[in-house]
């Protein structure tokens, strides 16, 4: 029965501390890094306005 209780309080424990590393480890972008992400999540959303809202337009068309 211990060792169950064990176990079970060492997952929120190992959570902590893999968390806590992997903020140690990771960086923040330059400003370089930054732009280009940047403009790949932009340019990710531009695509899906065009591919996505001439559906729309022609949903809303079929409505009248």
């Amino acid at each position: 029965m211990s060792d169950n209780f064990q176990e079970l309080a060492d997952i929120p424990k190992d959570f902590v501390r893999d968390g806590s590393l992997f903020i140690k480890r990771c960086t923040k972008p330059d400003q370089r890094e930054f732009i280009k992400i940047s403009q790949a999540v932009g340019m990710g959303f531009l695509i899906m306005v065009w591919k996505i809202a001439p559906s729309a337009l022609r949903l809303d068309q079929k409505a009248c």
